[in-house]
């Protein structure tokens, strides 16, 4: 079967910035927003977006309710179809009851700031009481650095610095990862993802 072809009344050149989107060729423009079977994001940094491709997809097995479309459509032969803008998981996804301790999270926790300057520029990693001293990589131990201030740092501790933290690291739970993935939308929000993102809600823990 040939892969269907768009058609669309304007081109539309803009970019998305998010892991949940393949950048293939053809129809990246138009990902879908992907809901929890309670209408909420599964994630909102990165947002979670599909390509049009797994949208479809997906609407055809049955798995997601379409609830919004976009102007454009896609053909086959024997079929045309408009494309999803917005889905819902008909299966309800449980979030993780703890957060995995990844580098993005760390960041996303951390705000993309360095915990010391608060600059959001070439970060890295510190462990605030240094490993040479006995400190371990955890939760509360490790915070995201600008380079300069990791290099100032180095192996002494904050006392020696005269550095603070800007806040105490903690373990986030995903609630708090996920109210604080909201500060952080994607540079472009098609409109009819608008009633389902509540940008300035908060988010139960």
């Amino acid at each position: 079967m040939p892969m269907p072809q768009t058609t669309s009344s304007e081109p539309d050149s803009r970019s998305f910035r998010s892991d949940f989107v393949r950048q293939s060729a053809g129809l990246r423009h138009f990902p879908a927003l992907v809901l929890n079977a309670d209408y909420r994001p599964l994630s909102y940094y990165p947002l979670s977006l599909w390509p049009w491709q797994e949208a479809i997809k997906a609407a055809f097995l049955d798995r997601v309710t379409i609830v919004s479309e976009y102007e454009e459509v896609v053909r086959s032969p024997s079929t045309e179809i408009r494309i999803p803008s917005v889905v819902v998981l008909k299966d309800y996804v449980a979030p993780q009851k703890t957060v995995a301790f990844t580098r993005f999270n760390l960041f996303l926790r951390d705000e993309f700031a360095c915990q010391y300057c608060g600059a959001t520029g070439d970060l890295t990693f510190d462990h605030v009481i240094p490993r040479a001293a006995g400190g371990v990589t955890s939760w509360q131990n490790v915070v995201a650095a600008c380079g300069r201030c990791n290099l100032h740092k180095g192996s002494k501790s904050l006392k020696q610095v005269g550095y603070t933290l800007r806040k105490p690291p903690v373990q986030p739970s995903t609630g708090q990862l996920m109210n604080l993935g909201r500060k952080f939308p994607p540079g472009h929000l098609h409109e009819s993802w608008m009633d389902f993102l509540y940008w300035d809600a908060e988010l139960e823990p």
